[in-house]
C-alpha cells in the first residue's frame, strides 16, 4: 500500500472518530491491506490526534483473551495508544452519546511503569520490576469501522478499536498480587455479567506486557517510564449505552466504576 492510500484510511478513520461516523471495513476496501500496512495507518490516525493537541500517555494491548478473539473472530493479539484525552478516573460519567459510536465494556488490568522497557529480550521478571504498581480498569473500546465487522487489520488500522479508559480505585504493587489467578467480577446495572480471571489474558496479564514490549522493540518503540499500560481484557465485551452504570471488582487490586451518559 502506498503512502497515499496509507494517509488518505489514516485521515478518514481520524475525522470518522471525531464526526462520530462509521466507515466501510478497510479489508474490504483494499482487500490487500497488510497488518504492517495498519499500523502504518493507525500512526497516521495518532499523528492526526497529537496534531490537535492530544499527548501520548500509554499503549493498549487488545484481543488477549479468547472470549474476545471468538467475539471479534480475530485471532492475535494487536497494540493501540492512550492519550490524555482518553483518560478517566473511577466514578466519571463517559459521554457516550456525544464522544462515542459502538462502545464496549471490558474489564483489565492497568500497568503503570516506574521505567523504560525496551525489548526485545523482555522477560516477565523484567516487566515485574519495571512496574510502579497495577490497577483495575474499564477500557471502553469503539470501533470507527461499520457494525464492528473487523477483521485484524481493521482494528489494527483503527488504533486497535481503542476509546476511552477509566481507571480504578487503588494502586498495588505487582508483588503483592497473583495476577494470574487474581479474579474479577463485572456488573451492570447491579447485575453480574461476566467474571473472569487475570489468565484469560494470555496466561498472565504480564505476559502481555512482556510480548508487547518484546513486539515494539523490534519497531525501536520502548514502553516509557510513567506510561500506562493496559494488558487485555480478562472478561467478554459487554455493549454499553447512555444511563448504563458498570463496576467491577479485582481480588486484592481494587474496584472500578463507570456511567455512561
Amino acid at each position: 500500500m502506498d503512502k497515499q492510500q496509507i494517509e488518505g484510511f489514516g485521515d478518514a478513520l481520524y475525522e470518522a472518530l471525531v464526526a462520530r461516523k462509521t466507515i466501510a471495513p478497510l479489508t474490504e476496501q483494499a482487500p490487500d491491506i497488510t497488518i504492517e500496512d495498519a499500523y502504518q495507518i493507525s500512526l497516521r490516525m495518532l499523528a492526526c490526534r497529537t496534531a490537535a493537541g492530544e499527548q501520548v500517555v500509554g499503549k493498549k494491548i487488545g484481543v488477549t483473551s479468547k472470549a474476545v478473539m471468538d467475539m471479534l473472530d480475530v485471532r492475535q493479539p494487536d497494540f493501540g495508544y492512550l492519550t490524555d484525552a482518553m483518560m478517566f478516573a473511577t466514578g466519571s460519567e463517559v459521554p457516550a452519546s456525544s464522544a462515542m459510536i459502538q462502545p464496549r465494556a471490558e474489564g483489565e488490568i492497568a500497568f503503570v511503569l516506574k521505567r523504560d522497557l525496551e525489548g526485545p529480550g523482555i522477560t516477565n521478571a523484567d516487566v515485574i520490576r519495571a512496574t510502579d504498581f497495577v490497577m483495575p480498569c474499564f477500557e471502553i473500546v469503539d470501533s470507527r469501522i461499520h457494525d464492528w465487522k473487523i477483521k485484524i487489520q481493521d482494528t489494527v488500522a483503527d488504533n486497535a478499536s481503542c476509546g476511552v479508559v477509566v481507571m480504578g480505585d487503588r494502586a498495588v504493587a505487582p508483588t503483592d498480587v497473583d495476577l494470574a489467578t487474581c479474579g474479577m467480577v463485572v456488573t451492570l446495572n447491579g447485575d453480574i455479567v461476566s467474571t473472569g480471571a487475570g489468565a484469560a489474558a494470555l496466561g498472565s496479564p504480564v505476559n502481555c506486557v512482556t510480548w508487547l514490549a518484546n513486539t515494539l522493540g523490534r519497531i525501536g518503540i520502548p514502553l516509557k517510564a510513567g506510561e500506562v499500560i493496559l494488558s487485555g481484557s480478562l472478561v467478554p465485551l459487554q455493549p454499553v449505552k447512555p444511563g448504563d452504570n458498570m463496576h467491577l471488582a479485582i481480588g486484592g487490586i481494587g474496584q472500578c466504576q463507570v456511567r455512561f451518559v
